[in-house]
């Protein structure tokens, strides 16, 4: 009889990094997106 590690652990975490890296990378896109706006509206006014 062999015995096989659970694999599931690895998995989740795989998802969990996956899913926590598109939260993080859609905020710093929004971020720079709206510095950008602020920036361009500066530019404008003088």
């Amino acid at each position: 009889m062999r015995e096989e590690p659970d694999q599931w652990g690895f998995v989740l975490a795989a998802y969990a990094v996956a899913v926590l890296g598109t939260l993080l990378l859609a905020a710093w896109s929004w971020l720079a997106m709206r510095a950008a706006e602020r920036r361009r509206e500066g530019g404008r006014r003088s």
